[in-house]
């Protein structure tokens, strides 16, 4: 699947990171919500993971198959 800059994606697997501002280790559970906010010829986005407050707590880079694009609208079938 090819995301697009400002698509909202959650993880489909845990993976591990860097705090950015404590430089700990964290874990970024399957289901982390994050912004697309670059793409790297679609074989990896960086994915912008922000708090409640909308606060950047780590910026990774992941590759597609790792991402689902989430809906907020439901899509019109045809009768």
């Amino acid at each position: 699947m090819t995301f697009k800059e400002y698509d909202v994606v959650a993880l489909k697997s845990s993976i591990q990171a860097v705090h950015k501002d404590s430089q700990q280790p964290i874990l970024l559970q399957a289901g982390q919500v994050g912004t697309v906010v670059m793409n790297f010829n679609n074989e990896a986005y960086l994915i912008d993971f922000s708090d409640a407050q909308g606060m950047t707590y780590v910026m990774e880079t992941v590759p597609p198959v790792q991402l689902m694009l989430l809906h907020y609208e439901p899509v019109l079938v045809a009768a």
